[in-house]
């Protein structure tokens, strides 16, 4: 006991029993989030862009869409949105080299181009899919997610791709809700359904959101107005879809108020840990120039809607949505925002610190451009950032 007066004084003492404490409380009350990530900082660390009508393997790059990271081989996977008309669905292999601790032009480089199969072996038709989401798992395997055609009631799909071959492996079964009809009074909206596609680190759950509201839940993105999307979370060991939420996107002011060209959305989603917590990427197209924002996203608190079959028949007030809080609304950045469809995590940069990737999609079209923007972020577990708080920094033994 002396000994331990002689190094510790009482205010000490009690400074060192808090963290054990509180760690006991949390694990006692073992569903709290304990392990829960938050991102606390986030650096934009340089752009770099391709070339437009860029050809690669006897097709043109364009239409990137959505991005996923392989870590054992350091490559990115990029899939295209082409309906088939430069060339069958298909998805990249790229290098992204953040080896000097920033991007800059040159830095990205395709490898290779991988078509997409069908279950048969066979390519898929043109105008048979609109593949916009992509998420790597680590058996070799992409799912891909496709929001079809409404207007020829050509179902949206979430299916899992061999990574070597491209072949089909499987089909997520989608509920009838999500599905257009010919009455249009269902289902997703044209160039509005599954954009987005992301897996928990674990690979337990896999997560796709509609880009804006199905047409039974409310209306779509107009100037000022915000949409009801769903996020929806898929078991992948059942391979059955489990929940659903509430994601609210944001009002947008558009610069010009040029409604048949105003255009909003949720085009991907990023799980940051197991516990429900992500990134968002909302996208807007305001007249003149993009909007573009980053948002960190929590389900904890929301209620699971996937029994709702219509949110316009609902009570919403007592539908808790998954609660959001702004990360960056990238038009602070000294950068020519583009049409910034997708997000991955990337390779770790020289100080340790993980990377994000963000990707255009610019719709083969000669005025817009493939931009690809890096960022170095800062993240904490939730346990480590309470004990920081807990604990003095000018705290010694």
């Amino acid at each position: 006991m002396q000994l331990i007066k002689k190094t510790f004084t009482l205010p000490q003492l009690i400074y060192f029993f808090i963290p054990i404490i509180v760690i006991s409380i949390l694990f006692f009350f073992h569903n709290l989030p304990i392990n829960a990530v938050e991102i606390t900082d986030i650096d934009f660390i340089g752009q770099a862009t391709l070339p437009n009508n860029i050809s690669f393997q006897n097709t043109t790059i364009g239409g990137l869409s959505g991005i996923t990271y392989d870590p054992k081989k350091n490559l990115y996977y990029a899939i295209s949105d082409d309906r088939g008309k430069k060339a069958p669905a298909r998805f990249y292999t790229l290098k992204i080299d953040l080896s000097k601790g920033k991007l800059t032009n040159g830095s990205v480089v395709p490898v290779s181009v991988t078509t997409l199969l069908n279950e048969n072996g066979q390519k898929f038709n043109p105008g048979e899919t609109d593949t916009e989401g992509i998420a790597l798992t680590s058996q070799d395997t992409v799912f891909i997610s496709s929001e079809g055609d409404v207007n020829q009631l050509i179902n949206p799909f979430i299916k899992e791709f061999a990574l070597p071959s491209g072949k089909e492996i499987t089909t997520l079964s989608i509920s009838k809700k999500f599905l257009p009809d010919k009455n249009g009074k269902q289902g997703i909206r044209k160039n509005l359904g599954f954009e987005s596609l992301t897996i928990t680190p674990n690979e337990k759950n896999l997560f796709t959101a509609t880009e804006n509201a199905l047409i039974q839940d409310g209306s779509e993105a107009k100037p000022n107005t915000s949409s009801p999307c769903r996020i929806l979370q898929y078991n992948l060991l059942t391979k059955q879809l489990e929940k659903e939420f509430l994601y609210q996107t944001e009002p947008v002011t558009p610069l010009l108020d040029i409604s048949k060209h105003f255009a909003s959305g949720l085009p991907d989603l990023l799980a940051v840990d197991n516990r429900g917590n992500f990134l968002s990427l909302e996208r807007a197209f305001t007249g003149l120039g993009f909007y573009i924002a980053l948002f960190q996203v929590s389900l904890e608190e929301a209620d699971d809607i996937h029994n709702i079959d219509s949110m316009k028949q609902a009570d919403t007030k007592n539908i808790k949505p998954v609660q959001k809080k702004l990360l960056l609304d990238l038009r602070k950045l000294d950068v020519l925002l583009d049409n910034i469809e997708g997000l991955t995590f990337g390779s770790k940069l020289p100080d340790g610190q993980p990377s994000l990737i963000l990707v255009s999609d610019n719709n083969f079209n000669s005025v817009q451009r493939t931009q690809i923007l890096a960022f170095r972020l800062k993240m904490e577990p939730r346990l480590i950032r309470l004990l920081r708080r807990l604990v003095p920094p000018n705290f010694k033994r």
